[in-house]
């Protein structure tokens, strides 16, 4: 590390403390040289592989954003949208990896959003597994249903009363 101030290439760490969340690491040092101190920041970075082969650094807006499209007009607030993203980063950066497909991105975005709601869980779902018939909808439903043990009963048909007008 070059000290900022005379570029001396060596410093020493003095101290060091996590920041953001545990995402990054800041660190206190001093230069070997003119002895001035400075800080610096370490970051992992997460990167994203998307189907073109581009990568791209991981963005917890871009999920946001695009649970929130899913989210339009459902009962769900910016907080819990946040709360959705960091769960995502977290399951992502628990891997291990440098780099992740997009894929997985989304994979990791489908259990969070499911329990937050199913509404908007089963339209994100329709447009990235790219649903093409209405079957496509009814099987997700039905897998919905069979994993939440929920049995809807059919509605009960009565007989209609005939009214006559005098």
């Amino acid at each position: 590390m070059h000290c900022p101030f005379c570029r001396h290439p060596d410093s020493r760490v003095v101290d060091s403390r996590t920041a953001d969340d545990g995402t990054a690491i800041r660190r206190r040092r001093q230069c070997l040289d003119c002895e001035r101190r400075f800080t610096t920041v370490e970051q992992v970075t997460l990167a994203v592989v998307k189907r073109a082969g581009v990568t791209e650094p991981f963005s917890r807006e871009k999920v946001v954003s695009g649970v929130r499209k899913a989210c339009k007009g459902r009962p769900v607030g910016e907080d819990a949208l946040a709360l959705l993203a960091q769960r995502v980063e977290e399951e992502i950066r628990s891997t291990g990896a440098a780099e992740i497909p997009s894929h997985e991105v989304g994979l990791a975005i489908l259990g969070p959003l499911r329990e937050l709601d199913e509404v908007a869980y089963m339209r994100f779902a329709s447009v990235y597994r790219g649903f093409a018939s209405l079957a496509d909808f009814e099987t997700e439903i039905a897998v919905l249903r069979a994993e939440n043990d929920e049995t809807v009963p059919e509605p009960e048909t009565k007989p209609r009363r005939e009214t006559t007008r005098s």
